[in-house]
């Protein structure tokens, strides 16, 4: 029996899971319809056709969905907060088709002026994965903005972002670092780029990155780095730059690195760099995401009577 759909909904995709009654994912769909992209009907429409064939069972939403330009806008949730914090949150809407759908909030740390959406929900499944970590953790999510989030008894305490991979993606595209980069082709092997660029990174001390980013034209200028290579000494640069600014702030020691959770391929980038700081190696989780509505799910309880608060619907 399958009773629950999951929405990892975010700004440029919507990814779909249908769980069984052991909290299995049974079957998983993927669009390219975030937040920003969505097609003719708008939310209802993506819904609609995601879930095509799918069983009428609560839906539950988590990411930018339910930021102020998603389907609704979801109140933040402060820290500290834990599982039962973000479901006393969840406001429901409910889709031109009947189906009611519950959006996770997103946490804000007002201390730091920061917040997240969908991450959240990924925290709570890596906890949900390694019980172990509930007492005191520091987890590290990669991505566009990546999040550095520490937990204590098994709540949400404080986060911070590193805009780590929207500036790559403005520096290569939009600064003259990346003139060129686009008719030189692709490097073969960029490994060695990567780990000068995380060195560079590393040895800019309390500095920091900005005053070796130039580096990264400079050196082509010299004829010491390959223009097909930049772009993965900027991603050293910048993936380095995290971990010394981690170091810097105290927020990991050379000991006990922090956990890593999200896509396999750039988690293993993270890793080189942590071994180039010579930091002991992160363990990592895939997908936490489904784990973590699941979680949400179960503590909310959705097999019977909903906690979602009606939000005006």
């Amino acid at each position: 029996m399958h009773w629950l759909i999951g929405l990892d909904w975010g700004t440029s995709r919507l990814r779909a899971m249908l769980f069984d009654s052991d909290g299995a994912v049974h079957e998983t769909r993927s669009r390219p319809w975030g937040i920003r992209h969505l097609p003719q009907g708008g939310f209802d429409a993506a819904l609609a056709s995601i879930c095509d064939g799918w069983p009428r069972v609560p839906v539950l939403a988590a990411g930018m969905v339910g930021s102020r330009q998603g389907w609704r806008e979801v109140p933040y949730v402060d820290t500290p907060a834990d599982v039962d914090a973000l479901v006393a949150g969840i406001v429901s809407v409910r889709s031109a088709d009947g189906r009611e759908v519950g959006i996770v909030p997103g946490v804000r740390d007002g201390a730091a002026v920061d917040m997240m959406r969908g991450e959240e929900t990924q925290a709570i499944g890596a906890l949900a994965l390694r019980p172990e970590l509930h007492g005191h953790a520091r987890l590290l999510l990669p991505g566009t903005h990546s999040k550095w989030i520490e937990v204590r008894d098994g709540r949400i305490v404080r986060l911070a972002t590193m805009m780590t991979g929207e500036l790559y993606a403005v520096l290569r595209e939009h600064s003259i670092l990346g003139a060129g980069i686009a008719e030189a082709g692709t490097s073969p092997d960029g490994t060695d780029a990567f780990d000068a660029g995380v060195r560079e990174a590393r040895n800019s001390g309390t500095a920091g990155m900005l005053t070796r980013l130039f580096s990264a034209r400079a050196l082509v200028l010299e004829g010491r780095l390959a223009l097909a290579a930049v772009p993965d000494y900027l991603s050293g640069l910048l993936i380095g730059e995290e971990w010394r600014a981690a170091l810097a702030l105290g927020w990991i020691n050379a000991q006990t690195p922090p956990l890593l959770i999200g896509d396999e391929l750039l988690c293993a980038r993270y890793r080189r760099a942590a071994s180039v700081f010579q930091l002991a190696e992160p363990d990592t989780v895939a997908d936490a995401s489904a784990h973590g509505l699941w979680r949400i799910a179960h503590v909310a309880a959705l097999v019977g009577q909903s906690t979602f608060a009606r939000g005006g619907y």
